[in-house]
């Protein structure tokens, strides 16, 4: 039973836009709108192939490389920043200046810098991820219980102790919420980045359809994008379920109470 209701609350949506958008296209010729059928005919025919290999493949070894690379750094940086008051001060206008910074705008300035390669494209990826995650990871340090802190001193944990067995849990709900954001960013900058002198990755390749007229097609990758990012999303709850376990168990006895 209880599967059968997690099926309704994940698949009923879906299965309904679906339905609305088969019944809106019956009897349509549109060149612009395709119908569910040849749309999934045509992604079969253009993703389950050579093109998997070609285009998804390398798109996201980009981006697990970006992600990966943002969420230790911005941890690190994070936990860094947060623990010390004279590092806060002297970087928050750094980190200002940059956070404003729209991530595609850094992309002329790393073609230039880098070159048109897959290294621009990673960074592009890390220039926009990195944010939410150092951000929030500053703040959890800052939030964490001052009564768990004088607890930790009177007996006796201190340095890597402290580190590993206080700030780092204390703080993972902060972080755990940057990576999330992160994800869907990171996505999205996946993409731009390969709309610009790239030669191959899902971002190109929508393009090329798009230019080339083949509207079926570029839909398809449109569709490949939006499954990505559900598998993105489920992989990362079920990371997160396991992480903050004990952050979860809290709330549920604070409920109950």
């Amino acid at each position: 039973m209880r599967l059968a209701k997690r099926a309704f609350y994940v698949f009923a949506l879906p299965a309904t836009l679906v339905l609305l958008w088969w019944l809106l296209t019956l009897g349509s010729d549109s060149f612009w709108v395709p119908k569910p059928g040849k749309l999934v005919t045509t992604f079969w025919e253009v993703w389950v192939g050579p093109r998997w290999a070609s285009d998804v493949v390398p798109s996201l070894v980009r981006l697990v490389i970006g992600l990966t690379v943002a969420i230790v750094l911005g941890i690190l940086m994070g936990l860094a920043i947060g623990s010390s008051v004279l590092l806060r001060r002297l970087s928050e206008p750094v980190l200002e200046f940059f956070r404003a910074l729209p991530p595609p705008i850094l992309i002329p300035v790393l073609m230039v810098l880098v070159g048109v390669n897959d290294t621009m494209k990673v960074l592009v990826i890390i220039s926009g991820c990195i944010w939410p995650v150092l951000l929030n990871t500053i703040e959890g340090v800052r939030s964490v219980d001052q009564v768990l802190q004088d607890t930790a001193r009177v007996y006796g944990i201190t340095g890597r102790s402290k580190f590993t067995m206080l700030t780092l849990p204390a703080t993972s709900p902060y972080y755990v919420a940057g990576i999330r954001q992160a994800l869907s960013l990171g996505l999205i900058l996946m993409v731009i980045s390969e709309m610009f002198g790239s030669s191959s990755g899902l971002g190109f390749t929508i393009v090329q359809f798009q230019r080339m007229f083949a509207v079926t097609e570029m839909w398809s990758g449109i569709v490949m994008l939006g499954l990505i990012g559900v598998a993105l999303a489920a992989a990362f709850a079920l990371v997160e379920k396991r992480v903050l376990a004990w952050y979860y168990g809290l709330k549920e006895v604070e409920h109950s109470e």
